[in-house]
């Protein structure tokens, strides 16, 4: 069933000087864990019980609905392509790790793939362009699992011979559907972590080959990167934090300007717990904000110090131009950030 919204816009006044936030009426209570946004007018989210909504005029009215069913999914992460196009990704043990697709503006869904091996996780995916983009599951047996699609439509694992090998229990964390990003025309990343060290695989041949760096983040079985932000194929923040302390302040910032090779710890965000979602905006002078349970916050030096914005629970943010994003969480949120000028 859909049922449409209408946002009466409702600003909140955020920590910070300068940054509005507008709450968003999204027609939904269901968590929301993903976000991504075309532009400053058409944004799709997706969250659990199935649930997934859509705005076509920058959050003044939402249409959300559940996935015909399947209402037992968990869509942990979403990939706008425009008003009508999208992909949703659901999260689970074997079968329940699904990509959906419509092309009809949510009207009908396409099921384009579902993990067959029963011990598959898939946690995040990305996409370079409308039709070529990669997702990501736990390793499992000591493998990762990636899978890759050239036409938007038919989705074909990457062999194992060209990933690195996992360390034990090494995986990536469906948080948010930021631990996989990728830049066009070809370069990708995925944080993981779960295991002795965080890494980063990294592909510059879009998902067709990959190697892995080690970052100093803080790794164990709840921790890790949990989130990924890009700001080109140099300039690069993972963040993290254990995802079981949800109460405890943490250092979980590091930033890298050349390509991961080296790492410098970043500033200590003003909110406890992990973070569970982070994202640039698209600018030359871009802002980042990081979001968890614990909060909101946002930097304008890649990540070297932050500024509280908003102390509610969000799992996931995300940018579609350079001055308004959308963060999303806990019973059906969505709040639209918008941001000064630098």
């Amino acid at each position: 069933m859909i049922v449409a919204a209408s946002a009466s816009a409702s600003p909140r006044r955020p920590h910070a000087p300068g940054i509005r936030l507008v709450a968003q009426q999204s027609g939904t209570e269901a968590l929301l864990q993903d976000v991504s946004a075309v532009d400053s007018s058409i944004v799709w989210v997706g969250g659990h019980s199935a649930t997934w909504a859509v705005t076509m005029d920058g959050g003044a009215h939402w249409r959300s609905a559940v996935m015909p069913r399947a209402d037992s999914l968990e869509f942990r992460d979403v990939q706008a392509v425009d008003a009508r196009t999208a992909y949703l990704l659901s999260s689970g043990l074997g079968e329940r790790s699904r990509i959906y697709k419509t092309t009809d503006g949510g009207a009908s869904w396409a099921l384009e793939f579902t993990a067959t091996n029963p011990k598959a996780f898939f946690d995040c995916f990305a996409f370079w362009d409308d039709t070529h983009g990669m997702a990501v599951s736990d390793a499992v047996d000591g493998h990762f699992l990636v899978i890759t699609t050239r036409d938007g439509v038919h989705w074909t694992p990457v062999p194992p011979m060209k990933l690195p090998n996992a360390q034990p229990n090494e995986g990536a964390f469906a948080a948010s559907g930021t631990c996989a990003m990728a830049l066009p025309p070809s370069d990708g990343w995925i944080g993981t972590g779960s295991a002795p060290t965080a890494r980063l695989l990294r592909t510059g041949d879009r998902g067709a080959t990959w190697d892995a760096v080690a970052t100093p983040l803080a790794a164990d079985t709840t921790e890790g990167i949990t989130s990924l932000a890009v700001r080109d194929a140099r300039h690069l923040v993972a963040l993290g934090g254990n995802i079981a302390r949800l109460t405890a302040v943490q250092d979980e910032v590091v930033i890298t300007d050349d390509g991961g090779r080296s790492w410098t710890p970043g500033g200590r965000l003003p909110f406890p717990g992990p973070v569970f979602g982070a994202a640039y905006s698209p600018s030359t002078d871009p802002w980042l904000v990081a979001v968890g349970p614990g909060g909101a916050a946002a930097s304008n030096d890649d990540g070297r110090t932050w500024t509280l914005i908003d102390s509610a629970s969000y799992w996931s943010v995300g940018f579609g131009s350079a001055r308004v994003g959308w963060a999303v969480g806990p019973r059906g949120r969505i709040t639209r950030i918008e941001l000064p000028a630098r």
